[in-house]
């Protein structure tokens, strides 16, 4: 969880959308943790996932095993195995609801900053 964490205040730090992590380990086979966050236009959604990227290999972690939607930048998804960040344009985060989706998962805490999440 820690790198999903990372992740999170990767996302905080560039400005992304209430960053929030999902504990899905419990319904997910393939994943165990969901990064969501999202941004107003889609040159700070490739930015934010550029960004989150970077900050992950940093902290001693991997490059994405995949990532699709860089095309468009409407949703960006990196997975990096143990868990899978989503970057959002605004809008397309609204219509897909993952928070409400996967509401019965349990929020990971964060910290950035000196703030608890």
């Amino acid at each position: 969880m820690e790198l999903a964490r990372v992740a999170a205040r990767a996302a905080d730090e560039g400005k992304g959308n209430e960053p929030i992590i999902l504990d899905v380990s419990e319904t997910v086979v393939i994943t165990d943790a969901f990064v969501i966050t999202s941004a107003p236009n889609t040159r700070q959604v490739r930015a934010l996932a550029e960004a989150i990227e970077e900050a992950v290999k940093e902290a001693g972690g991997q490059g994405p095993v995949a990532t699709e939607g860089l095309a468009d930048a409407t949703w960006i998804l990196l997975d990096f195995a143990g868990f899978v960040v989503h970057v959002f344009l605004d809008e397309t985060r609204k219509f897909y609801a993952l928070e409400r989706l996967w509401g019965d998962a349990p929020i990971v805490a964060w910290e950035t900053a000196g703030a608890s999440r």
